[in-house]
């Protein structure tokens, strides 16, 4: 029993003719009957009844039929995964995406990754650094784009990465507060008064460490969205550091963004495992996130 039989025997059953069916599969008739022929011997049973006008299924035929369609399906399906791996550029790629990076970066990159790479299909799972790390390593999924202090490695040699850019950070104050009427703001400045996001948030520890402060008297309004923590510091609540690539989105928001005396940023990341087989998937990431930053951002 083979694959071919199986896909005699599911074309005559479509067609209900041996004629028809052997055109359909661009075989001769006799070709077609004959190995038809040759499954049912080799299964000991008959498929098929035969009469001059139509051709029907036995009861047995009925049941293996369900059998080989779904031996087909599978077939394709194993073809199809077969397509992807000879084309790395073709079929779905899992990101993970911080979501301190998500909202500002993807809109510039989705639109180019469609056109530069149509085949390339990208399943988006927005999370914190840990989770989506936790994700790598089980395979849930395939890259991450994370974020990390200049210098940090993201850990063991179980995950690779790659640098893409330096994102710088910016300083974010409410409009009546007195560092607001300097061109630059010097880090340090800020921790009185520091807001953060909640827990497991990586923006959170590196505000916390370019500051040189500690979680205390503010950590109570912390916030699980940067939406939510401008807002806090638009209502006068403290001050913070925001990712210049949401800057844009929070222009007359009622808060001042300042550049920072000493320049801090975050370096954003490809994260993925070395033994990934689409590395040619990963670079087209690479590239089309290199492209959309600003040229004094890139690594």
């Amino acid at each position: 029993m083979n694959l071919q039989e199986l896909r005699y025997f599911a074309a005559v059953v479509e067609h209900r003719h041996f004629g028809r069916a052997a055109e359909a599969c661009n075989v001769s008739q006799p070709t077609l009957s004959s190995q038809l022929r040759k499954l049912e011997d080799e299964l000991g049973v008959t498929l098929l009844e035969r009469t001059n006008k139509r051709v029907d299924l036995t009861p047995v035929g009925r049941q293996i039929l369900e059998h080989a369609q779904r031996a087909l399906a599978e077939t394709a399906q194993i073809e199809s995964v077969a397509r992807a791996a000879r084309d790395p550029l073709v079929g779905a790629l899992r990101l993970g995406v911080i979501p301190t990076l998500a909202p500002y970066l993807l809109p510039l990159i989705f639109a180019p990754l469609q056109k530069s790479y149509p085949g390339l299909a990208i399943e988006l799972w927005e999370d914190q650094t840990r989770p989506l790390l936790e994700g790598l390593r089980s395979h849930r999924l395939d890259a991450a784009l994370i974020a990390s202090p200049v210098g940090t490695p993201i850990g063991s040699g179980e995950l690779t990465e790659v640098a893409l850019f330096h994102e710088p950070l910016l300083a974010a104050l409410p409009p009546n507060h007195t560092l607001a009427a300097q061109t630059s703001v010097e880090e340090s400045a800020l921790a009185p008064d520091l807001l953060v996001m909640a827990d497991g948030h990586c923006l959170a520890n590196h505000t916390l460490a370019a500051c040189g402060a500690k979680a205390g008297l503010q950590s109570a309004m912390q916030a699980a969205t940067l939406e939510t923590l401008v807002n806090l510091v638009a209502a006068g609540y403290g001050t913070t550091l925001i990712p210049a690539l949401a800057a844009p989105g929070f222009k007359n928001r009622g808060v001042e963004l300042r550049p920072l005396t000493q320049n801090t940023t975050r370096t954003i990341r490809l994260a993925s495992r070395p033994g990934f087989p689409r590395p040619q998937a990963l670079r087209a990431i690479e590239k089309t996130v290199r492209r959309a930053i600003p040229a004094p951002w890139r690594q």
